[in-house]
């Protein structure tokens, strides 16, 4: 007789639960089709101007136009987004772990970084320029700031929701700072971690567009502003959806993860 195995991995453990989402990811699907439906309708019945408007089929028939560079420019784009999304997660996490761990350094430097976080961004551009130069650092960097703080703050969050008395137990065994860390901070502060990580991927997008408006000479935020002066509007509804694409991929990438590492009734929703 033989006994039949019940599948194992992340697959088979996911597997019940997207068939449960389906209608939702249904439902996700037919909006965006009744979008780009309503998008065709209204172009086609010449109520608006194409130059207002363009109609979907003149918008991705910019794909085809070689002047754009649209693969090299979107590359451009998403490693910028990315390496500053990254930055922020690794550079935030680690201070809100030693913020944890040590109160007089949240003390001292906290109220500093509240004060830079109300800086407009935008006014950092000359001054980033001068440092970074026109290209690829300014943009990482606008990223990195937009991002970061959020993920700061929700990190730190879920670092210091710490039961005392799970703490008091650990102390009392002799436990170091890093088994505190690996054994108890980090399992409960991983869905606030992921909470803020979804927020900061969608900062993260609009801050390399920033960069790429005022100290970029390519990317597709710079291609919108050189196809701005031409009234290209097809060819700048065509980098919207491309970089609406971009930062459906990173948050979509960073919900994987969580799904992965945090259980569903554990997550944080609605955080920031």
């Amino acid at each position: 007789m033989s006994v039949q195995r019940r599948p194992t991995g992340w697959f088979a453990r996911h597997w019940p639960q997207f068939i449960t989402n389906l209608p939702r990811y249904s439902v996700v699907a037919f909006v965006h089709i009744m979008v780009v439906v309503l998008w065709y309708a209204v172009t086609a019945t010449g109520l608006v101007h194409k130059l207002i408007l363009p109609s979907p089929g003149e918008t991705f028939a910019t794909l085809t136009q070689p002047q754009y560079q649209w693969l090299e420019n979107t590359m451009i784009t998403a490693w910028e987004i990315f390496a500053g999304y990254c930055l922020a997660v690794v550079v935030g996490v680690l201070l809100a772990l030693l913020f944890s761990w040590f109160r007089s350094l949240q003390t001292t430097l906290f109220p500093l970084f509240v004060t830079f976080s109300m800086i407009p961004k935008i006014a950092l551009g000359p001054l980033l320029i001068v440092w970074f130069g026109y290209g690829i650092g300014t943009n990482v960097f606008f990223a990195f700031i937009l991002s970061f703080f959020p993920i700061l703050i929700t990190s730190g969050r879920g670092l210091r929701e710490v039961e005392p008395d799970l703490l008091d137990l650990v102390r009392a065994l002799k436990g170091t700072r890093w088994q505190i860390f690996r054994k108890i901070q980090l399992p409960g502060a991983m869905p606030y971690i992921f909470s803020s990580m979804k927020v900061g991927a969608i900062l993260a997008l609009a801050g390399a567009i920033v960069g790429e408006f005022v100290a970029s000479s390519q990317g597709l935020g710079y291609l919108m502003i050189q196809v701005q002066s031409t009234l290209d509007t097809a060819a700048m509804f065509m980098a919207v959806i491309l970089l609406s694409v971009l930062g459906i991929g990173l948050f979509s990438f960073v919900t994987l993860l969580e799904s992965i590492f945090v259980p569903k009734d554990a997550r944080v929703e609605g955080q920031s």
